[in-house]
């Protein structure tokens, strides 16, 4: 569920799947989606080895991983919960430049894969699910699930976004995504860090 809210919440990748659909088109929208998708899993290997590493070989490496993954999602809940309403990218026009789905795969693909915030995130995520005991297979599916599901979601962006007036909408309600999010990170980090102590 948290990371639904994630990606659901506005940011860079919600705004550059509008700004290709709106802009280019609803497949470069899409193609687009699918670099975010593929993005998710470089950042949940990096992420489950070294988290996964550190659980196996040092017990106080991994609480202090743990405390600062706690203190770091408190920080961006505090932050989505004092968010203000959003005005995400508008176009009156559609542009004459043609793009091409191998371009905009590449811009899917970097404008996730370089977001120092989803770096964190997912850091922070499987500090909490992975554990010395969890099967290989298991971290494996958690990764495709989450790659699965973020390439889905903006595929949907992609498709739904593409009329202004559902943009236009979104608009008024977007903050209380962030908002629910940020409620939901603070609890997240404030259990983690409580397991940390315990």
């Amino acid at each position: 569920m948290l990371h639904a809210l994630a990606v659901i919440s506005p940011g860079p990748d919600f705004a550059i799947v509008i700004k290709q659909s709106v802009s280019n088109g609803r497949l470069i929208g899409r193609i687009t989606a699918l670099g975010i998708g593929t993005a998710i899993l470089w950042h949940v290997a990096y992420s489950l080895i070294g988290v996964g590493f550190l659980a196996n070989n040092s017990d106080s490496l991994f609480t202090l991983m743990k405390n600062t993954a706690a203190a770091y999602l408190i920080y961006i809940g505090i932050g989505a919960i004092r968010t203000q309403s959003h005005q995400i990218y508008k176009s009156d026009e559609k542009s004459d430049d043609k793009v091409s789905l191998i371009s905009a795969f590449k811009v899917g693909f970097l404008t996730n894969g370089l977001n120092p915030k989803a770096a964190l995130f997912f850091v922070s995520l499987f500090t909490v699910v992975v554990k010395p005991t969890t099967p290989i297979p298991v971290q494996m599916g958690y990764g495709v699930y989450l790659a699965c599901a973020t390439a889905l979601w903006f595929v949907v962006v992609a498709t739904i976004f593409s009329k202004e007036r559902v943009r236009r909408e979104f608009e008024k309600i977007g903050h209380w995504f962030d908002r629910i999010m940020g409620v939901l990170l603070i609890l997240l980090g404030l259990n983690i860090a409580s397991s940390a102590i315990n």
